[in-house]
């Protein structure tokens, strides 16, 4: 799995590599005791194949364009926000729009600065390093290495409670293995069996507006991050500089409360809804692949959730290929090779199922990625079986009295997120 992590976070191998030489103490022995599970070599090497194919590919190459096509965009609607204000004035219609204008801004240079701690633009990591500074400070306000420090930990061990801070949010929110942890211990700090009605009451409004802002300024402040703080203070500086002016100091406050409000709703739909509809729970310690696959689904793409998303509703395909840069083309499963290394139609099979496109749907547009993907990329999946069939997958079927599950009874009231 090492390995597997290694290549997700580092885009020049040779380059890292020179840094990790003076930290080499030794090689573990075979018999030495580890905490990785049980790894199925067959889906690792499948893998790896994947990921070359993908290289040889060219799609860990960024397109400049489409990337300065998204600064562009970021950087028009911040000052059509402040010429509309400066036309118009501070009436309610113009302040009004300028929120919504900043909010949009606001949340696309989130999904900008992702792939630029990524390191997946430039072709150095100074490069992107420096750019996401210029993105995370001077646009939004937030320190690059926060982000990153944060974001990182997500990515090693997604959906994994303690380790994940994205579903880290108990007591105030249980979600997957936290709800039955509170209620086997009879803990009950809210009303959690209502929590899906008070989620978008202080979840999300909360999200940026306090609970980011706190955490990024502690992070500067105690990990001694100057650069990212002077960098976060001139965008402070800009947008009081800019709307002071025409509202005074207590009208640009509340513009800004109204711009982060409005961006976190949308921060929470882009990171949760690929995450929240798998297995969250307790480490499971699997191998790379499966660990990444059981945490994260696709949303089926458009031209307008590919650019609300930022092209993250890919989330398999970014999780499993962190460094590869947004957007991936729509036809690379189509172009990937006949054939893997354990045999025909192993690598090729793995694609459209990362895709969505043999797989059943959620409502809600979010793809199911069951247990046959894994088997897809390790080739031991049979024929598709029709929606609705019961049974094992990826071995053979035994009678249907010994394998069929009998059928749940249906609830009397709808089942409530988080019942403790």
């Amino acid at each position: 799995m090492g390995q597997e992590a290694f290549h997700a976070f580092h885009q020049d191998l040779r380059f890292v590599r020179k840094f990790l030489r003076p930290l080499l103490i030794g090689e573990l022995a075979p018999e030495e005791p580890g905490q990785d599970g049980p790894q199925d070599a067959r889906l690792i090497e499948d893998f790896r194949a994947l990921r070359q194919a993908a290289q040889d590919m060219k799609l860990f190459d960024a397109n400049p364009t489409f990337f300065a096509l998204m600064l562009g965009h970021i950087l028009a609607m911040e000052v059509l926000a402040w010429l509309l204000v400066y036309l118009l004035g501070p009436g309610w219609v113009p302040s009004v729009l300028a929120a919504l204008i900043l909010g949009v801004s606001q949340a696309q240079s989130w999904c900008l600065q992702h792939d630029l701690g990524h390191a997946s633009v430039f072709p150095t990591p100074r490069w992107n390093r420096v750019a996401q500074q210029f993105v995370m400070g001077q646009l939004k306000g937030f320190s690059a290495r926060w982000w990153n420090f944060r974001h990182f930990q997500h990515h090693a061990k997604p959906n994994v409670s303690h380790k994940d801070p994205d579903v880290t949010l108990a007591p105030i929110f249980l979600l997957g293995e936290s709800s039955v942890e509170y209620g086997r211990r009879k803990r009950r700090y809210l009303p959690y069996n209502r929590q899906h009605l008070y989620f978008f009451l202080i979840g999300p409004p909360l999200l940026t507006l306090v609970n980011f802002e706190v955490e990024n300024l502690a992070y500067m402040v105690l990990c001694l991050q100057w650069a990212d703080l002077l960098w976060a203070a001139s965008f402070y500086a800009r947008f009081l500089l800019a709307y002071v002016p025409f509202y005074g100091v207590r009208g640009a406050l509340l513009l800004y409360v109204a711009v982060r409000v409005l961006e976190s709703h949308w921060f929470v739909w882009i990171t949760q809804m690929n995450h929240i509809p798998r297995d969250i729970g307790q480490e499971k310690h699997r191998d790379w692949v499966s660990s990444q696959l059981a945490a994260t689904c696709n949303v089926e793409p458009s031209p307008f959730i590919d650019w609300f998303s930022g092209h993250l509703n890919f989330q398999i395909e970014h999780h499993a290929l962190p460094c590869s840069p947004q957007p991936l083309p729509h036809d690379a499963p189509a172009q990937l090779p006949q054939g893997g290394t354990n045999g025909p139609g192993t690598v090729c099979q793995a694609r459209p199922a990362l895709r969505g496109q043999a797989l059943p749907h959620r409502h809600g547009g979010h793809c199911q990625v069951p247990e046959e993907v894994r088997r897809r990329l390790a080739g031991r999946l049979p024929p598709p079986v029709k929606p609705g069939a019961h049974g094992p997958q990826g071995r053979s079927r035994a009678p249907p009295s010994a394998t069929a599950h009998p059928p749940a009874a249906p609830p009397r009231d709808p089942p409530a997120a988080g019942r403790a």
